[in-house]
């Protein structure tokens, strides 16, 4: 997270077991007690996989480094329009985002986060197909 501090990186524990909802609201305390310098120890701790957003400062493009001990990293850029063709070959307008993924590679090979990346777009453009996996 951006804060008047520097860069810190809270993570939500057990997300697993969270609802959409409980997430959202852990992330705006984490956000909230980052802005104001209050983070916990723990809430900077035990972390396993960080989403790092530079889209949201106007960034498209990173090379995300691992934040030991997690096991992999996502940086994820701005969303822009973007020429595209669809399935019958006509130019159409995409919003395109440019996800960067590291990963420790003791842990997690380059084929299991391709097929993590594949799932994970999937969600992003039809969203509905996630919920059936909760």
């Amino acid at each position: 997270m951006d804060t008047p501090q520097g860069l810190l990186v809270p993570n939500l524990k057990n997300v697993g077991s969270l609802t959409l909802f409980e997430i959202a609201q852990e992330l705006a305390r984490l956000q909230r007690d980052a802005s104001a310098g209050k983070l916990s120890v723990a809430d900077l701790k035990g972390g396993t996989f960080t989403l790092s957003n530079i889209g949201n400062l106007g960034g498209t493009y990173t090379s995300p480094v691992i934040n030991q001990p997690e096991i992999a990293i996502a940086g994820l850029g701005k969303t822009r329009a973007t020429p595209r063709y669809d399935e019958m070959g006509n130019l159409v307008k995409a919003s395109i985002m440019q996800v960067s993924w590291a990963a420790d590679h003791r842990v997690v090979d380059g084929a299991m986060m391709a097929r993590f990346s594949n799932t994970w777009i999937g969600f992003l453009e039809k969203p509905a197909t996630m919920l059936l996996h909760l």
